[in-house]
């Protein structure tokens, strides 16, 4: 099924400048490592370790944060969106 993953300004160093990727997966878990392939480095800004996200990183599927979905195990369809959002934190 093809998924489109949108690359948020920071991470596209490792996209050649590409806003968005299209990959292939049943889960959020599954394109998002088939991306890696496609990106090469962007999963040390994604991953902590096997299938654990950065805590730093928000992915959403159509709109919805996977967090309260199955999180990485969140099935896809084809046209689905995923959006990779970095946390940003600061201030006073």
């Amino acid at each position: 099924m093809t998924v489109k993953v949108r690359i948020p300004s920071p991470l596209r160093t490792y996209t050649n400048g590409a806003e968005t990727i299209e990959t292939e997966g049943a889960s959020v878990g599954e394109v998002l490592n088939a991306l890696k392939s496609k990106a090469v480095g962007i999963e040390t800004r994604l991953f902590k370790g096997p299938n654990q996200l950065n805590r730093f990183v928000n992915v959403y599927l159509n709109d919805e944060d996977i967090r309260f979905l199955k999180n990485l195990e969140t099935p896809v369809k084809s046209g689905d969106e995923i959006s990779i959002v970095p946390a940003i934190a600061g201030g006073k």
